[in-house]
């Protein structure tokens, strides 16, 4: 099969899909990989990188588009690529559809092309095993945003996470026990934080509290709850998943009103919409806003900061994906791995996610009734973080 590697065009998008090991696999596979040149410079990956690792380099995007037949990418397709799209194209990457405009998806569904979600291929155990293997970094990273942005430089409240001798520690709230919400706990407290995670999802915090005991407060999430942790917070941390939808507004603007001048909230969920309503999308290159006197840090692609760790975490999580499509082609794949065929949002030009279709209000297939009854996407929904 032809596999083409574009260049990423979303602001401050530094990140690459496929790095020159994955290439190299596939390469080795039998399989041809285009190369848009530039793709992996962010990332410290050249095009000698690529050429030899196997790939041949394109000079531009409609050359990859139009040689190959499954696309790779990171951040959701532009609207100047998606004109781009030939009729039963494969594109991969996170596309977040649910939490897009209108306009794109009728624009993806009337491309014929068929959409893979990384956000929404699940494993034999219905995990998530693309988006947790980006979900870890972000966790990280979300605890050294916080701490710089309450910095008094920043604006922030002027207060060191671990605080210091005879010195109370910053409170860090963490909303959604999963991946994002579990590794940021276990990060804030290397840093001396006092950390209070919060879900509905009693088995999640269970999880949590086997894994750093009492040094949390793990909560059940209910109205009252979150109302009196985010009060007291001088970080808040997003991490809502309901997996395949938009993310619900947990917090809401008045509750932020009631957070102390110069706290910091950090969005992660801010990729499926986000869960705190004050917040909007940024950008690495402008990251943050402060409302109501609060500081907001909302970047969907946060982990776009290390691209270089971020690149390759992503092409050891999706290479068994992109092998079996490259050597099976996209229904036979979606026939032999439901996990795959659950990251399946459009095929073909038609609508087969039910959690776009209910965004939108759209009529969505099932995709089993397209590709045969051995296709079972699974529906589990789940409130435990990205």
């Amino acid at each position: 099969m032809r596999i083409g590697v574009l260049r990423e065009r979303s602001p401050a998008e530094h990140r690459v899909s496929l790095t020159p090991a994955g290439v190299r696999t596939l390469a080795r596979s039998g399989h041809s990989v285009f190369v848009e040149s530039g793709a992996g410079r962010d990332a410290r990956f050249g095009d000698d990188d690529y050429r030899d690792a196997g790939a041949l380099i394109a000079y531009d995007a409609a050359e990859v588009f139009g040689r190959a037949d499954l696309l790779t990418k990171v951040s959701p397709l532009t609207p100047r690529e998606v004109p781009l799209l030939g009729d039963g194209q494969v594109v991969m990457g996170f596309h977040h559809l649910a939490a897009a405009r209108r306009d794109l998806i009728e624009s993806l569904l009337a491309s014929g092309a068929t959409i893979v979600g990384y956000e929404v291929i699940e494993d034999a155990a219905g995990d998530l095993p693309v988006l947790r293997a980006i979900s870890e970094i972000a966790g990280e990273l979300v605890v050294h945003v916080a701490a710089h942005c309450l910095q008094t430089n920043t604006g922030g409240r002027g207060i060191l996470l671990g605080g210091g001798t005879g010195i109370p520690p910053a409170h860090v709230v963490i909303l959604g026990a999963g991946t994002v919400g579990l590794r940021a706990a276990q990060t804030a407290v290397g840093n001396g934080a006092q950390v209070t995670i919060l879900d509905t999802n009693l088995a999640a915090l269970r999880r949590a509290e086997e894994s750093l005991g009492r040094k949390i407060v793990a909560d059940v999430a209910h109205a009252a709850s979150i109302e009196r942790a985010v009060a007291f917070a001088d970080v808040l941390v997003g991490a809502i998943l309901v997996r395949g939808e938009r993310a619900p507004h947990v917090v809401s603007r008045e509750l932020v009103r009631t957070m102390k001048a110069g706290s910091v909230i950090v969005d992660v969920s801010i990729d499926q919409g986000g869960c705190v309503e004050t917040s909007r999308p940024t950008t690495l290159d402008d990251p943050i806003f402060v409302e109501g006197g609060v500081i907001h840090y909302a970047v969907p692609n946060l982990t776009s900061a290390v691209a270089r760790t971020a690149s390759l975490a992503l092409t050891y999580a999706t290479l068994p994906y992109l092998l079996l499509l490259a050597e099976r082609g996209p229904e036979s794949a979606a026939r032999a791995n439901p996990g795959l065929a659950a990251g399946v949002c459009i095929d073909r030009g038609t609508l087969v996610s039910g959690a776009v279709g209910r965004a939108f209000g759209m009529e969505a297939e099932r995709l089993e009734r397209r590709a045969g009854p051995t296709v079972a996407p699974r529906s589990v929904v789940s409130r435990s973080g990205s």
